[in-house]
């Protein structure tokens, strides 16, 4: 039996420019028990996730809030989808820019920003967000994916970071 699905496609450092947008992942609309059953996987019981009466009467919010954390895993399964099975999502940096409630679907997105050569795999880096039902961005990122060479060998797992990173800071 084959543990790989047959759709799965790998995804390689030279077949991805610049500018390219990524096919968009949409989950929704959300629902109270898909916020409850993402609070008992991670054990996250904050009551303005899924407890209706609370989060609007005592903490004054339109609604049960999607939590960032699960904002942030459908930004993950975005990125290690399109990475394939022998790509490694290195990183991500996001802000939460607004809240998104129970019945609102989301969007995920991310686009090509730049490319970087490096040994033994390219490293790609990615702008990327959340746009809910009514079209407005809640969640906004960057990320570095480490892609394979065609012909080459799958990116090493355990990770091995390139000698430099890109998002390194460099003094002045």
């Amino acid at each position: 039996m084959n543990a790989v699905p047959a759709e799965a496609k790998q995804t390689y450092f030279e077949d991805v420019e610049v500018g390219f947008e990524l096919p968009r992942l949409r989950r929704g609309p959300l629902t109270t028990m898909h916020l409850v059953r993402w609070s008992a996987a991670t054990e996250g019981w904050r009551r303005i996730h899924y407890d209706q009466k609370f989060a609007i009467e005592k903490q004054k919010l339109p609604g049960p809030l999607v939590s960032g954390e699960f904002k942030n895993q459908l930004i993950w399964q975005l990125l290690k989808d399109w990475a394939g099975l022998e790509g490694w999502v290195w990183k991500t940096a996001c802000q939460f820019r607004a809240m998104d409630v129970v019945g609102t679907s989301l969007d995920v997105w991310a686009k090509i920003k730049r490319k970087v050569p490096s040994e033994g795999y390219g490293l790609v880096e990615l702008e990327f967000g959340t746009t809910n039902t009514e079209g407005r961005e809640s969640t906004q990122g960057s990320a570095l994916v480490a892609l394979p060479y065609r012909g080459g060998t799958a990116v090493p797992y355990p990770f091995v970071p390139p000698a430099v990173d890109p998002w390194a800071k460099t003094a002045s």
